[in-house]
């Protein structure tokens, strides 16, 4: 599988969107600042998780979002899409 995510920086509340086929190590990346991009607005949280069978299919739509706007986002993130929301529990934890 591959995942379209999108976290938020805890720092200013800047999304960066992007694909991985492992979502949570690629999380730990970005919090460890292995990637230039968002290395200056650690610490970052999951905020969406979208699955896809192909690379291809992830890719495209990674593109589809960074065009879109925060609002848009926003309705995206609260959908039946984001597997991400599916595991927060009422109390805020992971599960």
């Amino acid at each position: 599988m591959y995942y379209v995510y999108i976290i938020e920086s805890l720092v200013d509340g800047d999304w960066y969107k992007g694909v991985t086929e492992n979502y949570l190590n690629r999380l730990e990346q970005h919090n460890r600042g292995e990637s230039a991009f968002t290395s200056k607005k650690m610490p970052w949280r999951l905020i969406f998780v979208q699955a896809f069978e192909t690379k291809r299919d992830a890719l495209i739509q990674e593109r589809k979002l960074k065009r879109c706007n925060k609002k848009y986002l926003q309705w995206l993130i609260a959908q039946p899409v984001n597997i991400w929301m599916q595991n927060i529990r009422m109390d805020g934890s992971v599960g």
